[in-house]
């Protein structure tokens, strides 16, 4: 496994046992790439519930609960929906606290307002609101992937600590 993935896995998992908090994934452009490195980790059974896979359109309204107009007004890479992917993930899981990825990884895929990198994120505790971000990262496919994996995991280990 990468150190990096490793080690971030590691400290979430620690932080989470610690607080006897659970975590559902839900992941458009990263394919379950979030969820497969903190399954890498020996024991994550003990605070991983599920993730959700909703790549296209229909998986996010049919699994996760996000609004069809949610997705009309805002596109399925905004944070409106990655908000509504993330409290999705809480309702349809027995987690406490859920992340949500949705981007464009390109190498097609973009547009004037969301260019190839733009990846939202949410991340979401039972009974709070989902806080929400978006960036730009630069690279191919797989680095931007990547990249937001990285941010995914991170932005969740600085909200359960």
């Amino acid at each position: 496994m990468d150190t990096q993935f490793d080690e971030l896995s590691r400290k979430i998992g620690a932080a989470l046992k610690q607080q006897s908090l659970t975590l559902a994934t839900a992941e458009s452009c990263t394919g379950g790439w979030v969820a497969q490195v903190v399954t890498l980790t020996s024991g994550s059974s003990a605070w991983f519930d599920r993730g959700f896979i909703t790549y296209s359109n229909d998986a996010k309204v049919e699994m996760l609960g996000v609004s069809p107009e949610c997705i009309t007004d805002y596109g399925a890479v905004s944070e409106e929906t990655a908000a509504e992917m993330a409290a999705g993930a809480l309702v349809n899981s027995n987690a406490m606290f859920s992340l949500a990825v949705s981007g464009v990884a390109g190498p097609t895929g973009g547009s004037p307002d969301k260019p190839v990198g733009t990846v939202c994120f949410a991340w979401c505790k039972l009974g709070e609101e989902p806080q929400t971000e978006r960036h730009h990262f630069d690279g191919d496919r797989e680095s931007v992937r990547r990249q937001a994996v990285i941010h995914a995991l991170e932005g969740l280990l600085a909200r359960v600590k």
